[in-house]
């Protein structure tokens, strides 16, 4: 709102310092700063409220260490930061690009079923929460709205070179174009193309998994697309859910994540820096980095609160909604490819959860008795079992984020 509203007043008045919120940075800037304000500032009011109305954590003995301490501590602490990520967003995004409209829509969807759980849970007192399916059923229908959205909408396009001497590649306009001291013709396409860390050309293409089928296999390239955006939705907000275990551990993993995807979509946003980098320039993709800002902004703001000892927990609120927002922004970025090494920590949690529960499956079917991999599922409680503290583990998990964040940047110049 306040980026059009200036985009306004500096236009028909041309009033000193409106020209500020052009840049992507300046708002980028102001969303971490208004973001932080609001989760500090207005998170104590929230778990004030949130005490008032009894919301508190129903704690399951598990034998952890201290578990049974957090008995009653408040959550649903996620609607504090929904609210520092859409409050900042609305204000300083600009409201008509269709990404920032589809990251808005990913947090409220999203927000919205966790609500939905974390309701059931405490004030219907059952801690099963909402049943499984119909968390599926939201995390597939956000990925169908997502997939669609990019697929069909003509303001989602990405930048082509048109080579010499042949065919464009549609019917878009061609336009000639400087590189140094050469020119070349590009055109802005509809494409299912996305980049592909560790590989010579770097571009991946879904429409050509189903190649092998002859011709005419172009026609299934949305079924592709679509299929693997619910698969990536449902993982990676499966995997920030089951993070969500210890104090901090989610939130801080996730604000490492945020500021990578930052970077990533701006390098992708912008033609100097996509066309050092040789990575797919994606227009407009650029205003991406606002939202970016706010939801860094409101994950570090919240862990003012939810670091150990946790003064407040984000429940299934805030959880879901970190997952859909990061596998929704990478799509969109087209740097789904980096997730399992950007998100390693929520993967390595999710493939402990698969594999102690098939292992114990397997080995009670055929010995009588279910056996363990590990002392306890998630990956975080085998350390609390085997004796570590719980912010040792937070920390040493938060190391690995930065390490495999950093490696996630180094991939766009590997090659």
């Amino acid at each position: 709102m306040l980026y059009h509203l200036f985009e306004y007043l500096g236009q028909h008045y041309e009033i000193p310092g409106t020209g500020l919120f052009q840049y992507i940075t300046f708002r980028t800037a102001l969303a971490i700063i208004l973001s932080l304000l609001i989760t500090t500032v207005y998170g104590r009011r929230m778990i004030n409220y949130l005490q008032q109305k009894q919301v508190g954590e129903t704690v399951r003995n598990l034998g952890l260490e201290g578990q049974m301490q957090k008995q009653g501590t408040p959550t649903m602490g996620g609607l504090i930061i929904l609210l520092g990520i859409l409050v900042p967003t609305l204000l300083l995004a600009n409201l008509s690009n269709v990404y920032v409209i589809l990251m808005i829509v990913t947090t409220v969807w999203m927000g919205a079923v966790g609500f939905l759980d974390d309701y059931i849970k405490v004030f219907k007192k059952n801690k099963e929460g909402l049943a499984g399916k119909f968390k599926v059923v939201g995390q597939v229908g956000l990925g169908l709205i997502i997939g669609c959205t990019m697929y069909f909408h003509p303001n989602i396009v990405v930048r082509q070179t048109v080579p010499e001497g042949k065919d464009p590649v549609s019917s878009a306009p061609m336009i000639l174009r400087q590189k140094g001291n050469s020119y070349y013709y590009s055109q802005d396409v509809k494409s299912t193309k996305t980049n592909v860390p560790f590989y010579k050309q770097n571009e991946f293409d879904y429409a050509k998994v189903l190649k092998f089928t002859g011709k005419g296999y172009e026609k299934y390239a949305l079924a592709v697309f679509l299929l693997f955006t619910v698969f990536l939705i449902t993982f990676v907000s499966n995997g920030a859910n089951i993070t969500d275990g210890i104090d901090g551990l989610a939130t801080g993993t996730s604000a490492i994540i945020g500021i990578t995807l930052g970077l990533l979509a701006y390098v992708s946003g912008n033609t100097v820096i996509a066309d050092y980098l040789n990575i797919m320039y994606i227009p407009n993709s650029g205003e991406l980095m606002i939202f970016a800002g706010a939801f860094v902004g409101a994950c570090v703001g919240f862990l003012w609160y939810n670091s150990y000892p946790a003064q407040v927990f984000m429940g299934d609120t805030g959880s879901l909604a970190i997952g859909g927002i990061i596998g929704a922004f990478a799509i969109m970025i087209r740097k789904e490819w980096l997730i399992p090494l950007l998100c390693g920590v929520f993967l390595i949690e999710i493939i402990s959860v698969v594999m102690q529960v098939s292992y114990f499956k397997y080995t009670k079917k055929r010995f009588g008795e279910g056996r363990r991999i590990f002392l306890m599922s998630p990956l975080h409680h085998h350390y609390q079992k085997k004796g570590y503290h719980e912010a040792k583990i937070v920390t040493r998990f938060w190391i690995i984020s930065i390490l495999l964040a950093i490696i996630t940047i180094i991939t766009l110049k590997v090659r």
